[in-house]
């Protein structure tokens, strides 16, 4: 059984027992997650597609803990022009654990 959700603005193939890293949310570690915004399950040859998402559609997950990304460093140079910027960014992310698909 596979579920297509969507969380933090993108889209996440799941199945039971996936182990997926995903935009921060806001839940303490071991609490459990509703995500209700299903677009699509399918069971086998059964395939149920939302338009856009599932009625009744739950995904449910296990927090495992939040955490921080690897470090991107952005930088922006003009040549012979004295001008250079340089900046860093670390994402934040949930590791959630997935337990259960429903439609």
């Amino acid at each position: 059984m596979h579920a297509v959700i969507k969380t933090g603005g993108k889209q996440y193939r799941v199945t039971q027992g996936d182990v997926l890293r995903v935009e921060k949310l806001v839940s303490e570690v071991g609490a459990s997650v509703d995500f209700e915004q299903v677009l699509m399950v399918t069971d086998g040859d059964d395939i149920s597609i939302g338009t856009p998402f599932i009625d009744g559609g739950k995904v449910t997950a296990k927090v495992r803990s939040h955490g921080r990304g690897d470090k991107i460093k952005i930088v922006k140079f003009r040549r012979r022009k004295h001008y250079r910027r340089q900046m860093g960014h670390r994402q934040s992310y949930t590791e959630i654990e997935i337990t259960g698909i429903g439609d």
